[in-house]
């Protein structure tokens, strides 16, 4: 069994921990390299965590535990308020928006999203020589096989896995747990030796009819797959080698399955069971890391993919007294608050001071950034284009300007916005998702095609200022139009994005 390494790393006076470079150095006193977990939830708000949150009904104490352990952030943003791009995103620290899907997400039988000539985190680390998995749910598109009539043919080889985007093993599913077809993979190969089909159902335990394996049972999904990880961190505690999980969760997303030992444990209905159930995981993730003694020498960051999921009955969770978006406008799908605004947690012993709290601006597109810097393996101008270092914040670094110049979000309708500092500009009427104002109701009214805001004092986006600070409008305006010119967010050689140019925003004239 690996001994447990403590201190790995003394960051030098030559970090310059205020700037906005991706690659900054640290100097090293070990080359053993820490491993790296990466928790993603899917679907769960940021309201949801009771550390976040003291009026929460769900009491997840092993990621409060996580969190008096190490750094919670209370400005943290997905890139997108929906599960493929977000997806893609933490990946490859790349906008989804620049590649061929402009919105909305990834379905049963689509192409994969990420190129294949696309480095990502897990093909980073692997430079380093990390072994690299992927457990859980994928949802980034897979090359399923087809035979002579042009029917999937799903016993064959499937292309276009993880394995194919850096990851050395994959176990997982191909998508949310409500969209089919329902198999475990594991690489290349579906595990399943007969394949049947299974009618839909309704409500909160919601799936869509179609295939499924022999070895698939819905409410097995999220204990099968943490079984999976807490064996795969087992298995790399014996050997030397440096690993990454990348875990993503099929949960609290629909289909809302609290097994019995959790149903009724919560004040917030099955659903605040459920997310019982992931904060149950994340204890089992850490126990794991403790009993094989790679805890010190662990990494370990938990987040949600987007804000919460109506389909879990917003109504019935206030009227419980419990809001999954905590005060922010809106849930998934949304460009508002509670569309991209999350949960994001980190936890490295001797690294990271426990009980930190930060509210500086982070994005989930800032994974390979940091790890570049981290393991000191650079990136490329064509690599993590909108990935930011957060290194300094991480291990408490006092930095002189913001780390983000900017970030940008994007809903499922396609609805961009860019936030800078106290200031969020939304580039579109409404919602922009599934909240009211509607996209479509909010054309069809004529309401305002821009929407500013001063989340410093307007924290639930009620108040539209646009109209009284149109310096702020156009200079925003200008932001944006060279993050889509330049195909990057950072500092580098121009790229190009891929597909027709989705928008381009114009000069505000005050109307």
């Amino acid at each position: 069994m690996r001994r447990p390494i403590t201190l790995l790393f003394t960051f030098s006076l030559l970090f310059s921990f205020g700037c906005k470079q991706k690659n900054s150095k640290i100097s090293t006193t070990d080359k053993t390299q820490p491993n790296i977990i990466y928790i993603l939830a899917d679907d769960m708000g940021y309201g949801d965590v009771s550390y976040l949150n003291q009026n929460s009904k769900i009491q997840t104490s092993n990621i409060d535990n996580l969190a008096k352990q190490g750094i919670s952030f209370s400005d943290a943003h997905s890139n997108s308020a929906v599960c493929t791009p977000t997806r893609y995103g933490i990946l490859t620290g790349r906008y989804a928006w620049r590649t061929w899907m402009k919105n909305g997400v990834l379905w049963s039988y689509d192409k994969p999203l990420i190129d294949a000539s696309r480095a990502t985190v897990a093909t980073l680390l692997k430079r380093k020589g990390y072994h690299t998995a992927c457990i859980g749910k994928w949802h980034l598109g897979l090359d399923w096989p087809t035979d002579a009539n042009g029917e999937i043919a799903f016993k064959n080889r499937i292309n276009g896995t993880p394995n194919d985007n850096g990851f050395d093993e994959f176990y997982g599913i191909t998508a949310s747990l409500d969209i089919p077809p329902y198999f475990y993979i594991k690489n290349h190969h579906i595990t399943a030796t007969k394949i049947d089909s299974i009618d839909g159902t309704t409500g909160k335990g919601f799936w869509r009819e179609g295939p499924i394996g022999n070895d698939f049972k819905h409410d097995d999904v999220l204990p099968h797959i943490t079984n999976k990880a807490v064996s795969y961190i087992q298995e790399q505690a014996n050997t030397e080698q440096p690993f990454f999980l990348y875990f993503p969760l099929p949960a609290p997303h629909t289909p809302i399955l609290p097994s019995p030992k959790f149903k009724g444990k919560s004040a917030a209905g099955e659903y605040g069971d459920f997310v019982l159930m992931v904060d149950d995981v994340v204890g089992q993730i850490t126990e794991a890391l403790k009993k094989n003694g790679i805890e010190d020498n662990t990494l370990i960051i938990f987040t949600s993919d987007n804000g919460f999921a109506p389909a879990a009955d917003l109504e019935e969770q206030l009227s419980l007294g419990h809001n999954p978006s905590h005060s922010y406008r809106g849930h998934k799908a949304d460009i508002f608050e509670g569309g991209h605004r999350i949960p994001f947690i980190a936890k490295w012993p001797n690294q990271i001071k426990a009980g930190t709290n930060s509210d500086e601006t982070v994005c989930l597109t800032d994974l390979i950034a940091t790890v570049s810097t981290i393991i000191q393996e650079p990136i490329s101008d064509n690599m993590g284009e909108d990935s930011y270092n957060i290194l300094p914040l991480l291990l408490g670094k006092k930095v002189n300007s913001p780390i983000r110049e900017a970030t940008v979000h994007h809903s499922i309708e396609g609805i961009f916005s860019i936030r800078q500092d106290k200031w969020k500009l939304i580039f579109g009427p409404g919602s922009g998702g599934w909240s009211q104002p509607l996209p479509k109701e909010a054309r069809k009214n004529k309401l305002p095609l821009l929407q500013l805001y001063n989340l410093e004092n307007d924290v639930a986006e009620k108040n539209n200022v646009a109209v009284a600070n149109p310096d702020i409008v156009n200079k925003l305006t200008k932001l944006m139009n060279t993050y889509i010119q330049n195909g990057r967010s950072t500092p580098g050689k121009v790229q190009k994005n891929e597909g027709e140019t989705q928008f381009l925003p114009k000069p505000y004239s005050g109307e």
